[in-house]
């Protein structure tokens, strides 16, 4: 008889050297047995998968987010924030891009667990390779399961660049110890994501009826995100610059990107939508494949997404102890000013910096992503946030702008929000794939290939959701109320292949600000040492804290492989370039 740990299944909990490993599986209650036979059955196998899907709520936590929040602090778009710079030191030195440590605790944590999430979902894999191939339950939830190991490796390739894979059947305590993180080159690695997307594409259905299932869209839509990231190729192993940009990964993105396969999905009317926890909301129209958490299902205080409670800010009179993290910066602020024709301003030394009550016209995606003081925290009048204190933990060391995607509306505390353990946890899901990053995804592939008026018309379909968000969105009545000033239109006339890609690199930080692509973003064009540095320049005469700042070009756009995992690999691992 085979034991399943339905609760608290570690699986191979160790993988041997990945992640650090007690006695769990002797120390566990067994929650539920399943013989042999039954692990066959499709009527039973999902006893078995469910403990693969609770890894995406259960193992991560707030230090180490899976939405990897807490590694997009390093990009232009915001400040790790807190009390103060030893409040969570490494991530404020990953910030800065200085005094960074391969022993630093967050390396560690991040990958220990998605290697244990991994762990996870390979079990599963092995256990449906035991079953009926032909029989189709058996061959979608495979399809499943392949998308969450692909969902895994991506996430730590985009953190670790040189990673072990963990994709081959029964691996046992050998495979593991002999793993390397360079059997495969930087392109190959990429492309043992795409095989397992390849596969759970080719299976999975159109429509699933549990939403938390992927479908077919969402591994189109994750094939056209890996795919545009193995097209920027890195191909010197000494170095994170980018050699070539592939136009056959390209034809990838268009491929999987193809209006036809997303005849479900469209954009929302309000940007906001995608981040409302309320049921009307959640797995809306834009909403491909999102982490879904739970409330009231008989758990303590529910499944709820304790990832992001370090991002809520200090409340008055709700919760003057928000850990006030991840906070929006100035320059993305700025970043969403327009001209006079509603297209993105650009900037001068004399351009004053936004506030609430200026002349200045901004985009209105600005008060959907960031909480400007003068203006409504989670659009309630209740909580008017200023420059004062109350409303930030550090005095305003890190400034007082908000982020608002991860947040919800204090009002809907004991229905969507909970005080757990004295910080805030939602039962709002978490969007991974949504529509608008798939129109700018394709966007950049047919500017990179160079169809700029292709690309542009792309643009184009999300500037004009933000255009009619002045006036039917929760921020149209933000003119008449706090004084601001709404401008934004579509791009028009003609562009040339690098005025296009400007267009879409803009578009997609406006559109997709605070939801931790920047950084992901900017090195995978090649962009991240130049706009960083420009950033420190700049930002620093603001922000004192960031003094000092250097982003060391191959280097700093990858973590290093944790001092534990290089020690305990048997010199299987080799370290990311930059003299770590």
């Amino acid at each position: 008889m085979k034991t399943i740990y339905i609760k608290y299944i570690c699986a191979i909990c160790a993988i041997c050297g990945l992640t650090a490993c007690s006695d769990f599986l002797e120390e566990q209650k067994p929650q539920a047995t399943l013989i042999q036979d039954e692990i066959k059955n499709p009527q039973y196998i999902d006893n078995v998968l469910i403990t693969a899907y609770a890894g995406l709520v259960t193992i991560e936590d707030m230090n180490a987010s899976f939405s990897l929040w807490n590694y997009d602090t390093r990009s232009d778009d915001a400040y790790v924030g807190g009390a103060e710079f030893s409040d969570g030191a490494p991530f404020h030195n990953l910030e800065r891009g200085t005094g960074i440590a391969t022993s630093d605790w967050p390396f560690s944590s991040i990958w220990g667990k998605f290697y244990q999430y991994l762990s996870r979902v390979s079990l599963s894999i092995d256990m449906l390779a035991e079953a009926d191939q032909s029989n189709a339950t058996i061959q979608q939830r495979t399809g499943e399961m392949k998308f969450l190991r692909a969902y895994g490796h991506f996430q730590l390739k985009r953190l670790f660049k040189k990673i072990p894979f963990v994709n081959k059947l029964n691996m046992q305590e050998e495979d593991y110890t002999n793993l390397s993180n360079t059997e495969y080159t930087n392109d190959e690695g990429w492309q043992q994501i795409i095989n397992d997307l390849q596969d759970a594409y080719n299976v999975l259905p159109t429509v699933q009826k549990e939403k938390g299932r992927p479908t077919k869209a969402a591994a189109a839509a994750f094939l056209a995100k890996v795919y545009l990231y193995k097209a920027y190729r890195q191909d010197d192993a000494n170095t994170n610059q980018v050699t070539s940009i592939n136009n056959e990964d390209l034809q990838k993105v268009i491929e999987y990107t193809d209006p036809k396969l997303y005849s479900n999905y469209g954009l929302e009317s309000d940007l906001h939508n995608n981040f409302r926890p309320e049921e009307a909301y959640e797995n809306g129209k834009e909403s491909i494949w999102a982490i879904q958490y739970s409330k009231n299902d008989g758990t303590t205080y529910g499944n709820l997404n304790f990832s992001n409670r370090l991002i809520v800010p200090c409340i008055p009179k709700v919760h003057d102890s928000g850990c006030d993290f991840y906070k929006p910066s100035v320059n993305l602020v700025n970043a969403y000013r327009t001209n006079a024709d509603g297209l993105p301003l650009v900037a001068t030394a004399a351009t004053q910096d936004y506030e609430v009550g200026s002349a200045q016209t901004v985009d209105p995606r600005l008060f959907v992503t960031v909480g400007v003081p003068g203006t409504p925290y989670m659009f309630n009048t209740s909580y008017m946030m200023s420059k004062t204190n109350t409303w930030s933990r550090s005095g305003g060391k890190y400034g007082y702008f908000v982020s608002l995607k991860q947040n919800v509306d204090p009002a809907q505390t004991n229905l969507y929000i909970f005080n757990a353990d004295n910080q805030w946890a939602s039962s709002m899901n978490r969007v991974v794939f949504r529509y608008a990053d798939v129109l700018l995804m394709r966007a950049e592939a047919q500017a990179q290939l160079g169809n700029s008026a292709e690309a542009v018309t792309l643009v184009n379909q999300v500037r004009e959701r933000a255009k009619a968000m002045a006036a039917n969105s929760v921020v149209s009545n933000y003119p008449n109320k706090y004084g601001v000033h709404f401008a934004i239109n579509s791009y028009k006339g003609t562009y040339d292949k690098d005025a296009a890609m400007e267009i879409v690199k803009t578009e997609r930080r406006l559109e997709l600000a605070m939801e931790s692509e920047r950084f992901f973003d900017l090195v995978r064009w090649g962009d991240a040492a130049t706009v960083i540095n420009q950033f420190y320049n700049t930002e620093s005469q603001k922000m004192t804290f960031l003094n000092g700042s250097l982003f060391t070009a191959n280097k700093n756009e990858y973590l290093p492989i944790p001092h534990e995992q290089m020690a305990a690999s048997n010199g299987h691992y080799t370290q990311n370039c930059g003299q770590w």
